[in-house]
């Protein structure tokens, strides 16, 4: 063995073939078991013992958690839809572009092949790159187990780094992504141009009309606990002249609203800074008009 390689520690595994057996399964082992979708953080975080599980169960034998559906409200994505299959969506292209751009520019190409929509909001990472526009397209999930369904809005999803509001018996089955007429951008400051975590990032969503911002929303990722939405960007712009004015003192306030935290890859100043920054360039970009360099 590969020195410093340490193997999987021993634990049962279960592939079942239905999604009723896979919840029966869950409610059976409940606090005990790990669900395997694509494996991209499972795996590392079990061989590297960040966490335990008596039992694994693989769902990627269970028929209907995977795809991309247009449904009276809006976008349907089943759990098991890798990465790779949403980026070369014609529908994620055209009704939800924002989630496009970011799916787009984070991780690499094995990576996507594997990694599952679900698999990265369920890890709540604070550097989830696909949940600022998932936020700021107003997603929801939902989450099933032996006794029912219910479903979620994505801004009430997350409680903190590596936690969520999903019980342990519970499964995230699909993202529900609601399709609105509008301009989105996402943008993602990381060490490095590709196959990189965000340093910061930040999506946005808005309607410009006669001029005027409407329906603005904001969220940024890596820069808090949890992905966020900008209460007080939103509220300052909303209703007001899309301008370079306006945008720049609204950007401001971001600032207020970040936790950044430091480590090997940003300080807490940069990323605060950073926040802003970047706020002013995808505000820019949903009001069509590009941004200026030398002003920010």
């Amino acid at each position: 063995m590969e020195a410093g390689v340490r193997p999987l520690p021993k634990m049962n595994y279960v592939a079942p073939s239905s999604l009723k057996e896979a919840l029966h399964l869950l409610k059976k082992y409940k606090g005990k078991a790990r669900v395997l979708a694509g494996g991209t953080d499972l795996i590392p975080k079990l061989k590297k013992r960040m966490i335990k599980a008596e039992v694994v169960i693989d769902l990627n034998r269970i028929p209907g958690l995977s795809g991309i559906r247009m449904q009276k409200d809006g976008l349907h994505i089943g759990a098991l839809t890798r990465l790779a299959e949403i980026k070369e969506s014609r529908l994620v292209r055209e009704k939800a572009p924002v989630l496009f751009q970011a799916i787009g520019v984070m991780a690499s190409p094995p990576i996507r092949n594997r990694g599952t929509l679900a698999g990265n909001l369920c890890t709540a990472s604070p550097a989830a790159d696909t949940a600022p526009p998932l936020l700021v397209l107003n997603a929801s999930v939902r989450l099933q187990n032996t006794d029912g369904k219910r479903v979620v809005p994505l801004s009430e999803f997350f409680r903190g780094p590596q936690d969520t509001v999903r019980r342990a018996d519970e499964m995230l089955t699909e993202v529900i992504v609601p399709v609105q007429k509008g301009r989105s951008a996402f943008l993602k400051l990381g060490r490095r141009k590709a196959f990189t975590l965000s340093v910061v990032s930040v999506a946005a969503f808005a309607r410009v009309r006669g001029g005027k911002f409407e329906d603005l929303r904001l969220a940024l990722g890596a820069v808090a606990p949890t992905p966020i939405r900008s209460r007080k960007v939103e509220e300052a712009l909303q209703g007001k002249e899309a301008n370079e004015e306006n945008i720049a003192r609204a950007a401001e306030l971001v600032k207020e609203e970040v936790k950044p935290i430091g480590d090997v890859r940003a300080s807490e100043e940069y990323r605060r800074e950073m926040s802003s920054v970047f706020t002013r360039r995808v505000l820019a970009q949903v009001n069509g008009r590009g941004y200026n360099e030398s002003a920010i």
